[in-house]
């Protein structure tokens, strides 16, 4: 087997799982579950509706490219939620639909790393310090660090802290890590700080990218969620066109409609971007076999055509943020976040320790923030922290909120 699985730590519910075993909770209780980020609202009609029109069509296979009138929906979508331009997005060359952004988070760095280029320049097998780069948020989302070890690329942690503003301190990182860096993974709004990079910050990755030739991939699966209509989160294709880029070089999004239309187990995204980068990675994607089944590009179609369930799914979260922040912060430092559905209080002490003896007296189960970081040489980020998923409904999320504030009071 590939040795570089063994580098992979347990991912973090795994660890959650450990941590709960052996506890009984009180039965008297309804085990409510804020720990994973799956969105509980129900799906729109019309898109289960879709759904079962596209049962017909299941009769041959789908190519790895997918439809075009797929494609076309999600090219038209960016550029109406992002302002770009009529017809700046090709849907023909620029974009890629795909099973979900987690599967091609991951197949994306398999794609795109050279791990040759450490060898080439006499590195060995373990690394010697020339070992490509991928630069990462640290809290991140696990799957940017497991895609890097197993592409042969060493993780590369930029700490998002309330020092930050919890966003990477790009202008903090030395020329030579950049050097070496191939692929940079941003974030926004992030996961689980809720914070969101301004339009600035996407520049400046991209400035640093073509200095030193690497790759921007943004992470924009929240970008749905925000919690001020008037200043909804930029994407980098936006800071692209921005900085002159109008053919995304050297960039990718990715976007899912887990999120945005609480669908999880459709498992329905697409990556759009450069076309050098959708053509190469189209390319790995027909040897991964990946495509994305007829029924599920059906319904994609009409999530895709569709705003007004977005505004309306934003809303319900809305309210979420509104009813659950006053319980909490009568006995946490938290604060509302800028997007995203989570809340990332600082419990003021050992982050395992809290959401077990939570779990234990109240039934409620959240995640250690250090399940979601790496040390570093200021220590562990999320350490001393836990991640809130306001994702069940308005009425348990309150409750949970008001077991918790019993709990810590």
């Amino acid at each position: 087997m590939n040795p570089r699985l063994d580098r992979l730590e347990a991912y973090p519910f795994e660890k959650l799982a450990r941590l709960k075993a052996g506890i009984e909770p009180p039965r008297d209780l309804t085990h409510i579950a804020l720990s994973i980020g799956e969105p509980q609202h129900a799906p729109p009609g019309f898109i289960l509706d879709a759904l079962r029109e596209g049962v017909t069509r299941l009769g041959s296979y789908p190519p790895t490219l997918g439809s075009l009138e797929l494609r076309a929906a999600a090219a038209r979508w960016l550029e109406r939620r992002f302002g770009l331009p009529a017809q700046t997005v090709d849907p023909a060359t620029m974009v890629l639909p795909v099973n979900g952004t987690r599967e091609a988070l991951f197949s994306f760095v398999q794609a795109a790393i050279d791990s040759d280029t450490g060898r080439r320049a006499g590195a060995d097998r373990q690394g010697d310090g020339r070992q490509p780069l991928v630069a990462m948020p640290n809290p991140f989302y696990q799957i940017y660090e497991g895609a890097a070890l197993l592409a042969g690329a060493e993780p590369y942690l930029l700490d998002t802290t309330a020092a930050t503003g919890y966003v990477p301190d790009l202008a903090s990182v030395p020329a030579s890590v950049w050097q070496r860096c191939q692929i940079l993974f941003l974030c926004s709004p992030g996961n689980p700080t809720g914070a969101v990079l301004p339009l600035s910050s996407l520049e400046q990755a991209l400035a640093l990218a073509s200095e030193h030739d690497f790759l921007v991939a943004a992470d924009e699966c929240y970008s749905e969620i925000f919690l001020d209509e008037r200043s909804p989160p930029p994407s980098l294709l936006q800071a692209a066109l921005a900085s002159g880029h109008e053919r995304f070089e050297r960039c990718i999004v990715f976007h899912s409609l887990s999120k945005r239309s609480s669908v999880p187990g459709m498992r329905s995204g697409f990556v759009a971007g450069d076309p050098r980068l959708i053509a190469r990675f189209l390319l790995y994607r027909t040897y991964h076999g990946s495509a994305m089944s007829p029924m599920i590009q059906l319904a994609s179609v009409a999530a895709w055509s569709d705003d007004a369930h977005v505004a309306a799914n934003r809303r319900l979260y809305r309210s979420k943020f509104e009813r659950v922040l006053p319980i909490l912060q009568a006995v946490l430092k938290v604060e509302r976040p800028a997007g995203a559905f989570y809340l990332w209080p600082d419990i003021g002490g050992d982050d395992e320790r809290f959401v077990r003896e939570l779990y234990a007296s109240r039934n409620v189960t959240l995640l250690p923030g250090s399940y979601l970081a790496r040390p570093s040489a200021a220590g562990n980020p999320g350490a001393g922290r836990v991640r809130i998923s306001l994702t069940p409904s308005v009425e348990h999320c309150v409750e949970a909120a008001e077991r918790i504030r019993d709990f810590v009071r």
